[in-house]
């Protein structure tokens, strides 16, 4: 059997481009014992992918040259040499841009027969739900009546985090998008109260106007200026929940810091970074608390999807570029 792969060809220098990729066909041999064969049928692109093109990365582990792309990925077992995972089983793994993937069934871990659709099992109920239930819940804490700044709020964990702080009675919810387009999002279905452009005008002058009465929690998947102006509108005692840094990842030199750290210390502030790979065991009781609502349709997650294995690298473009919203998805097969 051929199937079709992405490796990356080069470590891109500052914002990576199609010619860092290529699209390799590769044989497959039969599976052995112990082993699955799993036709692959959605594939999850995240930002953090961008941070594993660098070899010196120390998030995660940097993505090898001339080797597969790994990520999440759902997929049906084809062929089975494993008793626990029949085929037609629907199974999660990290084996990532590829059409099939095949190896021991401890790589592959069997989805629920819960009527829910594949995507849920990416977004809401993956890591991408994952990330912000536990920035919300576990990190900062948030009580109701919190007001609550998100940056990044048209991506995936950002949109997510506005969903779950109504949820947990936030005062208010305030987040930040790249155009004009992304801000009426963000008001007009994702029930932001307030929302801003940031490329409209400055982000910390706009947030002095638009959080004057200060913000409690604040969800940061930016940084830079995004994390400077949020410390400026932070009230004593707030929490800043450090969870990705977008802008820096197509730096080729390193951004420079915020210019008001002395606020931390004259707010008593904390700041506080997580790794959601650390809480993979709450998965369960992330399930249990949202796959009901998902089921009734009073919840959904916002996501843009492509199609096929060649429209991959342009998925992940388009995301590293803001032309996408909510979670990035791209469809391999039916």
């Amino acid at each position: 059997m051929i199937s079709r792969e992405i490796r990356l060809r080069r470590y891109p220098s500052g914002r990576a481009g199609a010619d860092d990729f290529v699209t390799v066909e590769r044989a497959v041999r039969p599976p052995a014992q112990g082993e699955v064969r799993v036709r692959n049928l959605v594939l999850s692109l995240d930002p953090y992918m961008r941070d594993r093109m660098d070899p010196m990365t120390r998030y995660v582990e940097p993505f090898r040259l001339d080797e597969p792309m790994t990520g999440r990925v759902i997929g049906e077992v084809v062929i089975s040499r494993s008793p626990g995972l029949p085929v037609g089983a629907r199974v999660v793994h990290q084996l990532g841009w590829r059409e099939v993937a095949q190896g021991p069934s401890s790589l592959f871990e069997r989805l629920p027969e819960d009527g829910l659709p594949l995507e849920a099992h990416l977004s809401l109920l993956g890591m991408t739900g994952l990330t912000a239930w536990v920035g919300l819940t576990q990190v900062a804490r948030m009580a109701p009546g919190s007001n609550v700044l998100v940056s990044a709020a048209a991506g995936a964990v950002g949109s997510t985090v506005g969903l779950l702080a109504r949820r947990y009675g936030a005062g208010r919810v305030i987040g930040s998008a790249g155009g004009p387009a992304k801000r009426r999002l963000l008001l007009d279905r994702l029930g932001f109260d307030e929302a801003i452009d940031y490329r409209a005008a400055p982000i910390r002058e706009q947030l002095r106007r638009i959080a004057a009465d200060g913000v409690d929690v604040y969800f940061d998947n930016v940084g830079g200026d995004h994390l400077e102006a949020a410390i400026d509108v932070m009230r004593d005692h707030g929490v800043v929940v450090v969870c990705g840094a977008i802008s820096g990842y197509d730096a080729e030199t390193r951004p420079p810091g915020p210019d008001n750290l002395e606020q931390i210390m004259d707010k008593a502030l904390r700041l506080e970074g997580f790794r959601v790979s650390e809480y993979v065991g709450m998965m369960p009781a992330l399930a249990a608390e949202l796959a009901p609502d998902i089921a009734a349709g009073r919840i959904e997650s916002l996501t843009t999807v492509y199609e096929g294995l060649d429209n991959a690298v342009t998925a992940f473009l388009d995301l590293m570029s803001g032309r996408t919203t909510g979670k990035t998805l791209v469809r391999l097969g039916p």
